[in-house]
């Protein structure tokens, strides 16, 4: 230690720090006596994390699938705390908006461009064998993704466009929820009953989408943006933005997903089903559901023609 330093200041400013939550300071510095430097393997927990890809069969590929997917699902988790603090921030700016909405969308671009990975990375042969053992899951269950969805706008650009009418704000959660665009992949609507793969998804998540639709009702983008006084709407770049965030995440992305599973599910070696049973095309592509999260941002021309010619 250099004889010149002096950590008057240091202390003094860990003095007020514990103060604050009524923490004695000497009892910290002695712990900083006996604790070990941290790692880079034990700050990011990378012996955890590279236990975390179990195969269920002997295809080499298969680690591509579960590997790639798991990335998939840190990469929302990092969307989701983008979205959490423009829901929870008091003194909104056009500026601070702006940044986190572009920040998400760099998360999607990446997600959109990563899809050559599952296109180009398995070979079809390994991939549809070893997609049986999936049987009945689905990407269809990505929890994190629904409440991406229920987090950028409000409920109703949401619900399956059949039902729209007849939905509104004074209608209950739980109605509003079977009525939402993803039933249509996994419920019989001539029956109403439901697939395995959506049963086995309400099971684990039904309580917590319910209550993060509650949440997040009247504070999610769409909702914050609306709450902006009319000058900052009309921002351009806060607009351009917005429009930005929209068509990566319901057309862009969407349709690279598509394409991927267009490319191993159509191949020709198999029945052309996905694994959770759904009819993936017409939930998956764009154009069918118009799932848009900011409709108010778009021409009447633009809306009509979404997820056309592409």
């Amino acid at each position: 230690m250099n004889e010149t330093d002096n950590f008057d200041d240091i202390i003094k400013a860990l003095q007020e720090k514990y103060a604050k939550i009524d923490q004695n300071t000497d009892d910290h510095l002695h712990g900083l006596l006996y604790s070990k430097p941290i790692t880079y393997w034990d700050y990011i927990q990378t012996d955890a994390l590279l236990n975390l890809q179990i195969q269920r069969t002997t295809l080499p590929d298969e680690m591509v699938f579960i590997a790639y997917h798991q990335i998939n699902e840190l990469i929302f988790k990092m969307i989701l705390w983008e979205i959490q603090q423009v829901a929870e921030k008091e003194d909104l700016s056009v500026e601070y908006f702006e940044g986190k909405i572009m920040r998400i969308s760099r998360y999607f671009d990446m997600l959109t461009t990563s899809f050559n990975i599952m296109r180009e990375g398995m070979e079809i042969e390994q991939y549809m064998k070893f997609r049986y053992t999936l049987t009945p899951a689905s990407g269809f269950q990505s929890a994190q993704y629904r409440m991406i969805e229920f987090a950028s706008t409000e409920l109703i650009n949401l619900i399956d466009y059949r039902f729209r009418k007849t939905i509104d704000r004074n209608t209950p959660f739980e109605h509003a929820f079977e009525h939402l665009y993803w039933q249509a992949a996994g419920k019989d609507y001539k029956t109403g009953k439901k697939s395995t793969l959506l049963v086995n998804f309400e099971k684990r998540y039904k309580d917590d989408f319910i209550r993060f639709m509650q949440t997040y009702n009247t504070k999610n983008l769409w909702s914050r943006f609306k709450e902006l006084p009319k000058k900052d709407q009309e921002d351009k770049d806060l607009v351009k933005a917005m429009r930005h965030f929209d068509h990566t995440v319901n057309i862009t992305w969407v349709m690279a997903h598509y394409n991927a599973a267009r490319h191993y599910i159509e191949s020709g070696t198999e029945d052309g089903e996905a694994t959770g049973g759904s009819d993936w095309k017409k939930y998956m592509h764009p154009k069918y559901q118009k799932r848009i999260f900011f409709p108010e941002l778009w021409s009447e021309q633009e809306l009509e023609n979404w997820g056309e010619n592409i």
